[in-house]
């Protein structure tokens, strides 16, 4: 373990971004993690060790999902079969994905590239979304529950697996880009695609964490504050959600966003972005 934050002041901070994030997160369906990555490197860390906030955000990402993926099952709004199926070609992926960051940490610039690459995504659909206010709806009262994730077992399989190899490789997958993926590539009904995608995350980010660890590059201290801040964020999303606009959200983040990938090519092609 080459570092561990121990300053109740910096602790405190982190506490309180992953509450930004759990809450955040929850309000515009992508995750914790892909708030707190960015966040970690460019400003905790100083940009100096991407690698340690891909390894810190994996570890924290676990205890948010198990807690996050109870709450789901509870409500029945989690397609158990599904998630089988995700999951078992995403622990396969996180694993090869996983691999590739030990070869590629050495190589920061291939991480940076990447990390430009998949921040792009998201942005340009929360950017489009909220600009036109497009997307799915989140329905209300007993539609809520229950519902299966349409498309055969492979093609799930497949999905899953890169899904948990883009989780090995730079910590991101769950609702960055499983909860899009299953309502658009597969129809899934919206309100089921949380639980499925928090419960698959499980296993993909205990495997990914777990190759981190042996490698040192997980900050425990810094992962149990954000834990414990996204899960009390999450809570606080639930019941908020409501007053907030998702296109307005889904506006602001996609610009920041947008922002984090090109800060991420700037870096991999020597061009610093402030």
């Amino acid at each position: 373990m080459r570092h561990m934050t121990t300053d109740p002041l910096m602790l405190l901070i982190l506490v309180f971004v992953g509450l930004l994030a759990g809450m955040f997160g929850g309000l515009i369906g992508t995750g914790g993690c892909s708030i707190m990555l960015p966040i970690l490197d460019f400003y905790i860390y100083g940009g100096k060790d991407t690698a340690l906030a891909i390894g810190t955000t994996i570890f924290a990402v676990i205890f948010t999902t198990l807690s996050g993926a109870y709450g789901h099952l509870k409500i029945r709004n989690l397609d158990v079969k599904s998630t089988k199926w995700l999951a078992s070609g995403g622990a396969m992926g996180a694993v090869v994905g996983s691999i590739m960051f030990w070869y590629l940490k050495g190589q920061l610039i291939w991480l940076w590239l990447i990390l430009g690459l998949v921040f792009i995504l998201p942005s340009i659909r929360m950017i489009y979304e909220g600009a036109l206010k497009k997307g799915p709806a989140k329905p209300s009262g007993e539609s809520w529950l229950g519902g299966e994730i349409p498309g055969n077992p492979y093609n799930k399989t497949v999905f899953g697996f890169i899904i948990g190899l883009t989780t090995g490789l730079v910590g991101l997958g769950g609702g960055y880009a499983l909860v899009p993926g299953l309502i658009y590539l597969f129809g899934a009904p919206v309100h089921v695609t949380m639980g499925t995608s928090l419960a698959t995350m499980i296993p993909l980010a205990i495997i990914s964490a777990s190759f981190k660890a042996y490698s040192g590059d997980i900050d425990f201290g810094a992962g149990i504050a954000l834990a414990i801040g996204t899960i009390i964020g999450a809570q606080i999303g639930a019941r908020l959600i409501k007053r907030f606009s998702p296109w307005a959200l889904k506006l602001i983040f996609g610009a920041y966003f947008l922002y984090v990938s090109i800060k991420y090519l700037g870096k991999a092609i020597g061009i610093p972005i402030p």
